[in-house]
């Protein structure tokens, strides 16, 4: 059984894990989860949504699946395909329950459904915009049939969202190659809110307009009046021949729309002023696919805490290991590689 320190990350690794789990067979025991998140660690309602879906698909044995624990263990069975539905019970985020899911559903014997009820718009969590238009986009590329729809928008923390995916047994993963972006095809925005005075929506796209240099019809302001809740997210995009980059930034109590316009123009500012061709988010969430292939590699120039950490965490599993390699202008080469006996 593998033994993994949850201490010193968050969620993530404990979704990296149960992925990992799922797609090897192999077992592990996680101790000290989401240790260094207080006042709260251990299993939220959205982690403890991750273990139960993990658990149902791949038929696992589990110990310690209740809110606040601290240590789990998780065997996996077969993966089983089959249409999946998943509600976390607050406006937690249905993209990371989503990413958790798919590596496993996409090495089933057959399609399968997965349709999540939560948050599809969160703070600290990849929007359905960026796991549409950026995510899955490069998936495919490897070899990957997935579709993926809006059913609803949610935001915290009421949630009431849904997303709904499709996901078919992919048959090889192929091999990726993404070291530059392309010629950019277009720049965008999009001020999406629920439920709240539209001068606030005008205050977010007002000054990420202005922080951006943009014409104002570049970006769009959108009513979310289906969501069950109130809430606003700036959405500023990128998109290039090879590769589109999404820097959000959601509105919550005590923070202005300033804070959040500026937000989302410092995230995709600081893409634009490089020449890498993934961001920081998306590196994070490449690692283990590339790792799933045995090979690839791509450009980036944000190497976060995540993205360490699933370097630490994805050979403990796969027979692989990450290369960095430095380039011009703080560009880093990131490879994966088959690991040596």
């Amino acid at each position: 059984m593998i033994q993994i320190d949850g201490s010193n990350g968050g969620g993530q690794i404990l979704r990296s894990a149960l992925s990992l789990s799922m797609v090897t067979g192999q077992s592990f025991r996680m101790i000290n989860i989401r240790g260094a998140r207080r006042p709260k660690p251990g299993l939220m309602r959205q982690h403890l949504t991750c273990v139960k879906a993990a658990t149902e698909i791949s038929d696992a044995a589990v110990d310690g699946a209740d809110l606040g624990s601290m240590e789990l263990v998780f065997a996996p069975g077969k993966i089983k395909a089959g249409n999946y539905a998943f509600a976390i019970g607050t406006g937690g985020s249905t993209t990371l329950v989503f990413q958790t899911l798919l590596p496993a559903l996409l090495q089933a014997e057959a399609p399968s459904t997965l349709r999540i009820e939560g948050g599809t718009h969160n703070p600290l969590a990849p929007p359905f915009e960026f796991i549409d238009q950026c995510f899955l986009p490069v998936l495919r590329r490897m070899g990957a049939k997935v579709s993926f729809e809006l059913e609803r928008p949610g935001f915290m923390q009421v949630g009431g969202g849904a997303i709904t995916g499709t996901i078919h047994p992919i048959k090889k993963w192929k091999r990726l190659s993404l070291l530059d972006r392309g010629d950019l095809v277009r720049t965008w925005g999009t001020v999406l809110h629920a439920h709240l005075s539209p001068f606030i929506a005008e205050r977010e796209q007002q000054t990420a307009i202005s922080m951006m240099g943009w014409e104002p019809s570049i970006i769009a302001i959108q009513s979310a009046d289906e969501s069950p809740g109130p809430g606003s997210i700036v959405m500023l995009g990128a998109t290039y021949e090879h590769v589109t980059e999404i820097s959000s930034a959601v509105a919550q109590i005590g923070r202005n729309a300033e804070s959040v316009g500026s937000s989302a123009a410092k995230g995709l500012s600081n893409y634009l002023g490089n020449d890498a061709a993934v961001g920081m988010h998306l590196t994070d969430q490449l690692l283990l696919p590339l790792a799933l292939a045995g090979t690839g590699s791509f450009t980036t120039f944000a190497m976060s805490k995540h993205t360490h950490a699933q370097m630490d965490l994805i050979p403990k599993f796969l027979p692989v290991k990450f290369e960095i390699e430095e380039q011009e202008k703080g560009v880093r080469l990131v490879r994966v590689k088959k690991a040596s006996a």
